[in-house]
């Protein structure tokens, strides 16, 4: 019998939050850079480059791989012989640890968790409460996997109840180019086949806690038929040429994880849910003897990668820039931005569009300047901004003809595809849309200069702000003439790869 005593269980919580904050799994970094080295697309290449380059910078700095940090699920696993020293339930416990983890001083995460989700939507201002499945197994141990899961790669979670005669794989390469790239490809597919569409979604979470092997199991060869469909997956995936961030190329998921459960005769569940390329979790064990010690990783074990800027890289000064200016820019090509941009992204559109509506004048100007769909860590030390990366732009798309039209807005910066009714009223209004990399947010806030609060401050994190930035990375994704090139790139991708196969 062991006793788990309180403050080791919430303290071990809270550590291994922290943790994976800054360090991704190595396994998942020597799968991108794997991947890295055999892209054929550029601008894929360039993705891959940023996100490694954004990842060593994390570990050395200690700073969130991605400015959505997540919310946090934590798999519990209760040996029947553990006694606790507590007063606390061990529920409490969990989110004392992730409340301690998000608060932490030298490290502040964001807190992305609303209360009340279908009323008020209130921030509980601490990324309380944690998701938490509990399992009663056999033992005198207490084993927990953490995870911290952004919205932007959950939001793309799919489920379906098939038949027991359809294809999993043709439902999968039906559904994934649904998801966009909002998830921030390259990264896995977590998949629960079987159980009830519950026990489906709970398993397909589950699986992706399991470090990258699927390169260990083509070289060995499949021995059942979950192993044989993890193989036939990945390869029909990569084959539709979605390529990293969406731009079109060879790496669009680099593992499949499956885990399935006896079903109903009539039924067969189906729950898919994509890790993005901020894959954060790690697990540890609890025997009574005191707190989980987390091992960092060898930072030598991190790939020497750098992201070089070409000759033909358009620089901008955006303090300068004109409607006239932008005409010539081409989907896919990279262009370094100088000056002055301003953020918001949900609740501030939202706003923007009440006062609109209301015939109000907004707090500001927005002609002829961009628009950066991004919600920041909290800064800390002599940090202008904390990790900066852009969130998934078509939960803006509903907004974007009503501001275009109505403020005289240039352009947008955000992460993926926009959709058919932005791209329509971009093109409408000759406006243009840039790509950031999502997972690379430490990276990109290392190039704003400066960083100040203009409308909305009670937003937190969703308030107006106004960067500077000094050759902050983006791509051309929608160009005035409403080219994406999200829609581009993976088609010219797809032909090229099924020339291949």
């Amino acid at each position: 019998m062991s006793v788990i005593r309180q403050d080791d269980f919430i303290s071990s919580v809270a550590d291994a939050l922290q943790f994976i904050s800054y360090y991704h799994p190595l396994d998942f970094i020597q799968g991108v850079h794997e991947a890295y080295l055999k892209e054929e697309n550029p601008a894929a290449k360039d993705a891959m480059a940023q996100i490694l380059i954004n990842s060593r910078m994390c570990a050395e700095g200690q700073r969130p791989i991605c400015q959505d940090t997540g919310i946090v699920t934590v798999f519990l696993k209760v040996g029947m012989n553990v006694q606790w020293d507590s007063e606390m339930s061990v529920t409490d416990m969990v989110n004392e640890g992730v409340r301690q983890a998000y608060m932490h001083p030298d490290n502040v995460l964001r807190a992305s968790i609303l209360a009340d989700p279908a009323g008020k939507r209130q921030n509980t201002k601490d990324n309380t409460p944690a998701v938490i499945h509990y399992e009663i197994v056999e033992g005198d141990q207490v084993e927990v996997h953490v995870a911290a899961k952004g919205g932007g790669s959950e939001n793309k979670s799919k489920m379906v109840m098939l038949n027991p005669s359809d294809s999993i794989v043709d439902w999968i390469v039906k559904t994934v180019p649904t998801m966009g790239a909002g998830w921030c490809p390259p990264g896995m597919l977590g998949i629960g086949i079987g159980g009830t569409a519950e026990k489906a979604a709970v398993m397909a979470k589950e699986s992706l806690m399991e470090p990258m092997d699927i390169h260990e199991l083509r070289e060995r060869g499949p021995q059942n038929r979950v192993e044989e469909l993890r193989l036939e997956i990945m390869d029909a995936v990569n084959e539709l040429g979605i390529g990293a961030q969406g731009l079109g190329g060879l790496t669009t998921i680099m593992d499949v994880k499956i885990m399935d459960y006896p079903t109903h005769a009539a039924s067969l569940p189906v729950c898919m849910i994509p890790n993005c390329a901020a894959t954060r979790h790690t697990h540890f064990t609890l025997d009574g003897t005191g707190p989980a010690v987390l091992t960092p990783p060898n930072l030598d074990d991190w790939p020497e990668v750098t992201f070089e800027v070409g000759e033909n890289t358009r620089r901008v000064n955006l303090d300068e820039i004109t409607p006239e200016a932008v005409k010539d820019w081409k989907v896919g090509e990279t262009v370094l931005l100088n000056g002055k941009m301003l953020t918001g992204r949900d609740a501030a559109h939202k706003r923007m569009i009440e006062m609109l509506d209301n015939g109000e004048e907004l707090p500001v100007d927005l002609k002829g300047r961009f628009i950066y769909y991004v919600g920041p860590v909290d800064p800390v030390g002599d940090e202008v901004v904390g990790p900066a990366g852009p969130t998934t732009s078509t939960r803006m798309d509903k907004f974007t003809r009503q501001i275009l039209e109505s403020t005289g807005l240039l352009g947008m910066i955000g992460k993926s595809e926009r959709g058919p009714m932005a791209i329509e009223a971009i093109k409408d209004n000759e406006a243009v849309y840039l790509m950031a990399v999502g997972g690379a947010a430490y990276l990109v806030s290392k190039a704003i200069t400066a960083s100040k609060v203009l409308a909305f401050p009670e937003m937190g994190m969703e308030a107006i702000y106004e960067f500077e930035v000094k050759d902050m990375p983006v791509t051309v994704a929608v160009n005035t003439s409403g080219e994406s090139v999200h829609t581009t790139g993976p088609a010219k991708w797809k032909d090229l790869i099924a020339k291949q196969v």
